[in-house]
């Protein structure tokens, strides 16, 4: 089971979800996407909590009123972290976790310690929790066949752009084949048998010269 929360501090909402419990998280931690970003209260159990950022949107620009809700979201959902002050919450995108056999059901470490940030969150504020609560929704996805219709998108968009550019590459080579053709055969029809002829002084009469006088 998964449960979905969505903020409304920013224009489109944001679509956040949470694992039940360490197992689901064991699943999202497999089957996340690239627009991610994984919430965890610093050294302390909490569950994990990830903001699906929306095409365009970048892990290091989220607003801070998103933040904070992610943050409040976060500090709720710690047994621990959620009866104490001044707690730090941190996140980093999906691809950053790390995974391996010899950590525990739900745990994970990061690939890169620079690609961690950190918020503090003073206490909890009961608003904002109750207003994200009321947003919440428990839902089975079937995690696996959302990641792979995801990929087959990302896939399908790929190649579609991949035939577009070479559609265009092969129209800027015809162009610039027409440009060179044009330049090579400018003076084609001044040197034409035709034209070569009337400026000939073979063929003219013997009163030529008169044109001149």
């Amino acid at each position: 089971m998964v449960f979905y929360f969505t903020s409304t501090v920013v224009d489109p909402p944001a679509y956040v979800y949470v694992g039940k419990d360490k197992f689901e998280n064991e699943e999202l931690i497999k089957y996340g996407w690239e627009e991610d970003v994984w919430f965890h209260v610093d050294k302390l159990s909490s569950a994990h909590i990830y903001l699906r950022l929306r095409e365009g949107e970048t892990w290091e620009d989220i607003p801070a009123d998103l933040l904070t809700d992610l943050g409040q979201l976060t500090k709720a959902n710690s047994i621990e972290g959620n009866k104490k002050d001044n707690i730090t919450v941190i996140y980093t995108p999906w691809s950053n976790l790390k995974k391996d056999g010899s950590m525990a059901v739900g745990q994970v470490s990061f690939k890169d310690q620079k690609k961690v940030k950190r918020i503090m969150i003073p206490q909890r504020e009961n608003a904002i929790v109750n207003r994200l609560n009321k947003t919440k929704v428990e839902k089975h996805p079937d995690l696996a066949q959302e990641k792979e219709d995801r990929l087959k998108e990302l896939r399908k968009r790929d190649q579609a752009a991949q035939q577009a550019r070479k559609k265009e590459e092969a129209r800027i080579a015809k162009e610039r084949q027409e440009k060179k053709w044009q330049k090579d055969h400018a003076y084609d029809a001044i040197f034409s048998e035709e034209n070569m002829a009337g400026m000939s002084n073979q063929d003219r009469d013997e009163n030529w010269e008169d044109d001149f006088m």
